[in-house]
């Protein structure tokens, strides 16, 4: 009755952490979906709160973090679960960088916002991307709370779609400068924040990747798309 005892204890402590995992993805694609709101309206308010919801994403990547490691030290666990603290330590390293990412674009709205410029840069071509990382990150985190690999790879080829979209931003971009050097500022700015979702839209991967590891035991990472579909539908 012990040894149950303690198990159940052990599986109420990985669903503790599992469960804030998940509340640290709810907060970052919080801050995703107003970091760029605030780009778009230029709300200066808006972008303020994607900064204080980052203090939230860091005091509980620290806890999750501190958890980890006391699990570890008290029920040294091996095999599958030992694989699924790896997994979540790694996870919300990921989720904290997509914190960073979107308070950087916050940033720009706020500096934008204080230049208080006649003109300001337009956004509407990275809509897409915004749109598809976050439903990158939404399959990553359902992979994740459903120990489910079946929806990894469509993680995987979103990824390839939105580092597509980053260059194609990024050629029109250019031209744009060359151009009318006058649109410099504006599309460096531009270009910056492209690149924050792409950032985004990597570190969502990753955790698709983790993911997969959990549940198969396979390392996906550096690997091709196809090479991670062919893990994936492996009995």
């Amino acid at each position: 009755m012990q040894t149950e005892h303690t198990y159940k204890q052990f599986d109420a402590e990985l669903e503790a952490v599992r469960a804030k995992v998940l509340q640290m993805g709810g907060l970052v694609e919080q801050q995703i979906v107003n970091a760029l709101e605030s780009l778009i309206s230029v709300n200066p308010k808006l972008a303020a709160e994607v900064m204080e919801t980052d203090q939230r994403v860091n005091a509980l990547e620290v806890q999750v973090d501190e958890d980890c490691s006391h699990i570890i030290a008290r029920r040294q666990p091996a095999a599958s679960d030992l694989r699924m603290i790896m997994m979540v330590v790694k996870t919300i390293t990921d989720l904290e960088r997509i914190g960073d990412e979107a308070t950087k674009i916050a940033r720009v709205a706020q500096k934008i916002y204080e230049s208080d410029r006649m003109y300001k840069p337009r956004f509407n071509e990275i809509k897409t991307m915004v749109t598809l990382v976050r439903e990158m990150l939404r399959t990553a985190l359902d992979a994740f709370a459903r120990l489910d690999v079946t929806r990894t790879v469509e993680v995987a080829r979103q990824d390839e779609q939105v580092d597509e979209q980053f260059r194609a931003a990024m050629r029109q971009l250019i031209t744009f400068m060359l151009e009318d050097p006058r649109t410099i500022s504006m599309s460096l700015e531009v270009l910056f924040v492209a690149k924050a979702i792409e950032r985004i839209g990597d570190h969502a991967k990753n955790i698709a990747e983790y993911v997969v590891y959990m549940v198969k035991g396979k390392d996906v990472r550096h690997t091709s798309v196809d090479e991670m579909e062919r893990e994936t539908l492996a009995p």
